[in-house]
């Protein structure tokens, strides 16, 4: 997988996905947002890889959006406009919310704006001691809009979204995990083989029980009590069906494919084996 915004290197059922635009820190242009979208769909159907670690290069996680080639170059150009701002919203929100495997977000350095739909959007997030947090947008008469405020909603108390909203300041990863924006932060040496150890324990699990995990916490949320019930039932009995052997995929038509029998004049149970 080669992209102009990205660097993907995958071993061990981790793939690293770095976003590569270390002199613009990572900020999120068009085609940034582009390739994301062709990587996590790419990536969902890869079966060497089981976990997703996302980070940046450089010095910087990722700056938020890039003013220049979002706001401001495409402000005359509104269907193109709306057509970056869906792809931006899908793949942060939507897309790695409910991504069928673990995600994981590597905070080594600058996260500001629209990047923290990124960390939100994220199962998990781990953060440099060194990294650099902030919500910028009040400071250009802005206010953190889009996915931004619905990230802010989900994960962190009232008080502290809108005290870091309403001032702009900027706070560390200490801060981050105090807050709960993230899971822990690590001294930035650290950052890596720390993050790394928690893919690789992840990775080791069973997919299908770490999807149906995924989708039990995220449905969940959204559900009564009463409706979480009957789909975590549900979800007992499809991972129960994708755990065993698929006899109907490999067996069943796999014998049919090789002659053995024909579905529409006898039953797959009368083949002799």
């Amino acid at each position: 997988m080669t992209y102009q915004t990205l660097q993907i290197d995958i071993a061990g059922g981790v793939a690293l996905v770095a976003f590569n635009r270390p002199d613009k820190k990572n900020a999120m242009n068009p085609q940034l947002h582009e390739d994301m979208t062709n990587a996590l769909e790419q990536l969902r159907y890869d079966d060497s890889v089981r976990v997703l670690v996302i980070t940046g290069s450089g010095d910087s996680f990722c700056a938020g959006m890039d003013l220049k080639e979002v706001f401001h170059a495409l402000k005359d150009q509104p269907a193109r406009y709306d057509k970056v701002i869906r792809a931006a919203t899908e793949w942060r929100g939507r897309t790695l919310r409910y991504f069928p495997k673990p995600t994981i977000a590597m905070i080594n350095g600058y996260c500001f704006g629209g990047a923290f739909s990124i960390v939100e959007g994220c199962d998990l997030a781990v953060a440099a001691d060194e990294a650099t947090f902030g919500l910028s947008e009040i400071n250009f008469k802005g206010f953190p809009g889009g996915a931004v405020s619905k990230s802010l909603a989900n994960l962190l108390r009232p008080r502290d979204a809108l005290f870091y909203a309403l001032t702009g300041r900027k706070f560390g990863g200490k801060i981050a995990a105090q807050i709960g924006l993230v899971n822990f932060s690590v001294p930035l040496a650290q950052l890596n083989s720390e993050t790394m150890a928690v893919a690789q324990e992840i990775a080791g699990k069973d997919p299908s029980a770490l999807k149906a995990t995924k989708d039990s916490y995220r449905f969940s949320l959204e559900m009564t009590w009463e409706a979480s019930m009957n789909f975590t039932d549900a979800k007992e009995d499809e991972l129960a069906a994708h755990q065993a052997a698929k006899n109907w995929k490999d067996e069943g038509i796999g014998d049919f494919m090789a002659g053995k029998f024909k579905p529409g004049l006898g039953g797959h149970e009368n083949i002799k084996k």
